[in-house]
């Protein structure tokens, strides 16, 4: 269990000494609801993260519940960051004529992320309670985390260019890794052969 200030210690506790970027927290409130036929309810979102080209972890925790499945606040961290991440990289003319945009695992495999949420209503997914399905929690999350993150990259031009950098090396590394399978399952096509009796 990770206490409501606990998560950028947390996190800064993860990454180490040589991480790319300086753990940075961020929280809000929200209401809204998950339906027009719905209550409305009260969501407070906090989360702290950073990135490291040596550690990947991401964790998500609900009324201090952990979501080993995650549900609303994964959806909304995987969207959050591509956006932000990606707009970055085509403000900044970072990709290559004719590239491809980054996936969510060129993201992940860079960042460290702890999500720690309160809401007054929760959807669990199933019994085992190990993911959420709330609506508004997942477009209030997302909506917070890109408006943060843009926030971020403009305020540390420094730490951006760095997270940026990173995030194409690990895009075209699968790539390269992805191209070159392909390769070898087109050289050497897998073949099943039926024994005879």
């Amino acid at each position: 269990m990770v206490d409501e200030n606990g998560i950028i210690e947390y996190v800064a506790e993860i990454a180490g000494e040589d991480a790319l970027t300086t753990p940075v927290f961020w929280e809000t409130e929200r209401r809204g609801r998950d339906s027009e036929d719905k209550p409305e309810y009260k969501v407070k979102l906090s989360c702290a993260c950073c990135f490291s080209n040596k550690v990947q972890r991401i964790e998500h925790y609900h009324n201090y519940s952990w979501l080993e499945h995650g549900g609303s606040p994964e959806k909304a961290s995987k969207t959050a960051f591509v956006y932000a991440i990606d707009k970055y990289l085509k403000d900044n003319n970072k990709y290559q004529k004719g590239e491809a945009r980054i996936a969510w695992q060129d993201v992940e495999d860079c960042l460290i992320l702890v999500s720690n949420n309160f809401s007054t209503q929760t959807s669990y997914e199933n019994q085992t309670k190990k993911a959420i399905t709330n609506k508004f929690v997942q477009e209030a999350m997302t909506d917070f985390l890109k408006s943060r993150l843009e926030t971020y990259f403009i305020e540390n031009r420094v730490d951006a260019l760095k997270i940026a950098e990173q995030v194409l090396i690990n895009k075209r590394s699968r790539e390269t890794a992805e191209e070159a399978a392909k390769a070898l399952t087109e050289t050497y096509p897998l073949t099943f052969c039926v024994p005879q009796v």
